[in-house]
């Protein structure tokens, strides 16, 4: 793709980046072949092609340009971020980093309605600390008729108890990102990775300073507060690395995602640019930790059906594509067949909030592929997708860890 910036433009790092993308891209038009909107819309503009010609020109107008208008925003907002176009692009094209470049052009350029910005703010001051996301989902809980609907049907009824963490202390240590929502909506998949992985001789240190990951902030477009985040877990985490901890393991695989995405964002950061890459280096999904181990000393009673839910943040961000159902199967599991896996069951974040009507078609496409093989659960890897399935009160949706901690013997 030929770009037309200016020599001046041409001297900001973010233009830069941008034109480094967009002249990789040849416009072949695969990725619309497995985008999850452009199938449900049928617009060349809410697939990752036409968004990139979006971009391109947004980026090459001037400030004043009237061509850049309220549209051109709403098909970035469209955009799941799910990545799926990047695992498909034969020429390689980096398509997220135009795309938090691009978003954070537009928000600066063609500011949002009030009521917008409002429903933003007032998801990332909910969600982002863990103890207010309690108190508040507590709330609607005690006062869920009154709850708005689309908030309504992300509460679950009551968590899964989290029971007990194990007290033992083993030589092999590792450090664990609670997250933010997840220990409000299901505390027991951390409780439960912590008894799994107590069985193999690995104890989880607790790290309470280390709070949300920052992508909930970074995606809805208050970068500079998401990368603020960053930073602080760095430096909550910093000292247990010096002393040896072998790996920063996250349970839900948005959060891990974007904190193996660290060492990139932060690498202009003099004083973080070193500390975030080897952060990055340490962080593991829960998965890449369980399949490196003698699984079959966790002696697992196998006996349920389970459809597995890879979320998009596992396989497209993270290329962990077929791990979980790996490790599921060598411990006896039996797994029903899921067509179209690859696609997007419509959470994404706050996507599911801020485009429900899109996140709704997209969540039932997907419960159907799922419940094809008459399951008895779902799993899946994700608090957002486990959520947003949930929601739709079908089969039970629970963390694939939870079903290997329940089956222990």
């Amino acid at each position: 793709m030929q770009t037309q910036f200016t020599d001046a433009a041409l001297e900001k790092p973010h233009i830069q980046e941008a034109d480094r993308v967009l002249r990789t891209c040849v416009h072949c038009g695969f990725c619309n072949a497995t985008c999850p909107t452009y199938q449900l819309l049928g617009d060349e503009r809410d697939g990752p092609r036409g968004r990139i010609y979006l971009m391109k020109e947004l980026l090459e107008s001037h400030d004043d340009d009237d061509q850049v208008t309220e549209e051109t925003r709403l098909h970035l907002d469209r955009c799941l971020t799910c990545l799926n176009c990047e695992t498909t692009c034969p020429s390689g094209v980096e398509y997220h980093k135009l795309l938090n470049i691009g978003r954070a052009e537009i928000e600066r350029r063609v500011p949002r309605p009030a009521s917008e910005r409002a429903q933003r703010y007032a998801l990332r001051k909910m969600l982002v600390d863990p103890q207010r996301f309690k108190a508040l989902l507590a709330l609607g809980q005690t006062f869920k008729p009154l709850v708005p609907g689309k908030l309504r049907s992300k509460m679950p009824p009551a968590p899964v108890d989290a029971g007990q963490r194990p007290s033992t202390q083993h030589s092999r240590q590792v450090l664990m990102l609670e997250g933010c929502v997840q220990p409000g909506l299901s505390p027991n998949t951390n409780a439960a990775t912590a008894r799994v992985l107590d069985r193999l001789g690995i104890s989880v240190t607790p790290v309470s300073e280390a709070g949300c990951c920052g992508a909930v902030d970074f995606h809805l477009n208050a970068q500079k507060d998401g990368l603020a985040r960053a930073r602080a877990n760095i430096d909550a985490w910093w000292p247990h690395v010096e002393q040896g901890a072998e790996a920063i393991v996250q349970t839900a695989s948005g959060c891990g995602a974007f904190v193996k995405e660290y060492g990139e964002m932060l690498k202009d950061d003099p004083d973080y640019a070193e500390k975030a890459q080897t952060v990055s280096a340490l962080a593991k999904d829960i998965v890449e930790v369980l399949r490196d181990e003698p699984l079959e000393t966790l002696d697992v009673q196998a006996r349920q059906r389970l459809a597995f839910h890879c979320p998009c943040t596992l396989q497209h961000a993270q290329k962990l594509n077929g791990a979980v159902e790996g490790v599921l199967t060598k411990l006896g599991f039996a797994l029903t067949p899921v067509q179209d896996a690859h696609l997007c069951c419509g959470s994404a974040g706050t996507y599911s909030i801020t485009q429900p009507e899109l996140a709704t078609q997209l969540r039932d496409n997907k419960l159907n592929a799922l419940e094809a093989g008459d399951p008895e659960m779902i799993v899946t890897a994700n608090i957002g997708c486990q959520t947003h399935l949930a929601g739709a009160n079908r089969t039970p949706v629970r963390h694939w860890v939870e079903i290997v901690d329940a089956a222990l013997h």
